[in-house]
């Protein structure tokens, strides 16, 4: 028997991927829009770094915090892009933001505690919580709101029952969605007068396209940021994240970190470094979803997608299923099958909403895009 802590919902998003991955496999030319992966390669320097790495031949175990090289590198970047000092003591190299996510709770929160998230909202914070005996208290938002969670929300909540700490995305997936710095703040300095603990989770930070991001840390010491080289950064499958933890929680995190990971890879590591300085190339790379954007922005409502979400940020658009198509769970299933177009239902992010609509990622290559919408279009004629 499977313990009950094992009994969460599935990645929805992930099932669609090997769903996809099996008909490509049988030979079928799928285009997936199901997952949060760029197209595009990791940069060129840090594939260079990886290759020195391995010509050295040595791969070893680093640090539970991670090589002190990146660590620096990492609190170097916050005082480039956003003016904060961090010190490096504090930074702590994760096996992806995944691998952040969980230590975070388990270090700043007690089995039965009540963290407050967004729906819709990313699967993975419910279902971790879940996991790790957590309860996860959903705030509904949606288009009349701009599908923000603001500090009046979550006070609301915490008069309601109170909660231990809150988790907020932005831009958030999958609604791609920002959340505007001055609720950013009053959303930081609310919990920290109310002893709530802030998580931020800033993955998709440099995949902005208005309003410039703004970091947690410019507002409090107190916030838990988790933040990974896989989106932004291209480098999905390498593994590679990190945390700013307060001070309190730094060695709370390691002991864990020791235990369940004993330290990110190295190679990742060594290639991490170097991604910072691939700007002008990771630019080229937004440029694509800048035009991927205005394509979705265009396309969407002409296929009979309503209620879009602002798509402020990251890769994703998320929009109600047209009209007639039946819940999002079938209409994707036919849109793979009929169109070999992988799209995921909102289930995945809303349990009690999500079957109204589909999140489709645009972090593919411009032409892909097209077809894959051209292909939907012929499937609905």
């Amino acid at each position: 028997m499977a313990s009950k802590r094992s009994a969460v919902d599935p990645f929805r998003a992930m099932d669609v991927l090997s769903e996809a991955n099996r008909m490509a496999a049988r030979g079928l030319d799928v285009i997936s829009l199901a997952v949060g992966q760029p197209a595009a390669p990791a940069p060129k320097l840090s594939i260079a770094a990886a290759q020195a790495m391995l010509a050295h031949g040595r791969i070893a175990y680093t640090d539970a915090l991670g090589r002190s090289s990146l660590r620096e590198r990492i609190a170097r970047h916050y005082a480039e892009r956003y003016g904060c000092a961090v010190d490096p003591a504090r930074v702590m190299v994760t096996t992806g933001s995944s691998a952040g996510f969980a230590l975070a709770f388990l270090a700043a929160f007690d089995a039965g505690e009540r963290v407050a998230i967004a729906a819709p909202g990313y699967p993975a914070y419910r279902n971790i919580l879940r996991a790790l005996g957590l309860v996860p208290a959903e705030i509904e938002v949606d288009a009349a709101d701009g599908y923000i969670l603001t500090a009046e929300r979550l006070a609301a909540e915490h008069a309601r029952e109170p909660v231990a700490g809150v988790l907020i995305a932005s831009p958030a997936n999958p609604t791609g969605t920002m959340t505007p710095r001055d609720e950013l703040e009053r959303l930081v300095r609310f919990c920290d007068e109310a002893g709530i603990r802030f998580i931020s989770d800033e993955i998709y930070h440099g995949l902005t396209y208005g309003e410039a991001e703004e970091t947690a840390l410019a507002f409090s010491q107190a916030p838990i940021v988790v933040n990974s080289f896989s989106k932004y950064y291209c480098m999905t499958g390498w593994r590679c994240g990190w945390m700013v933890l307060p001070s309190s929680l730094v060695r709370a995190a390691e002991r864990i970190g020791q235990s369940l990971y004993i330290s990110a890879p190295e190679m990742s590591q060594v290639a991490a470094q170097a991604a910072f300085d691939a700007t002008s190339e990771l630019e080229a790379v937004r440029e694509t979803y800048v035009r991927n954007r205005r394509v979705m922005t265009e396309r969407l409502p002409m296929l009979g997608f309503s209620d879009i979400a602002p798509i402020d940020g990251a890769f994703y658009a998320y929009a109600r299923v047209p009209a007639g198509e039946g819940s999002a769970t079938d209409f994707a299933r036919r849109i793979l099958d009929t169109c070999h177009v992988a799209i995921t239902p909102g289930l995945d992010f809303d349990l009690r909403r999500g079957e109204q609509f589909v999140r489709l990622s645009y972090a593919c290559d411009e032409a892909s895009l097209i077809r894959a919408l051209d292909r939907m279009a012929a499937g609905r004629a």
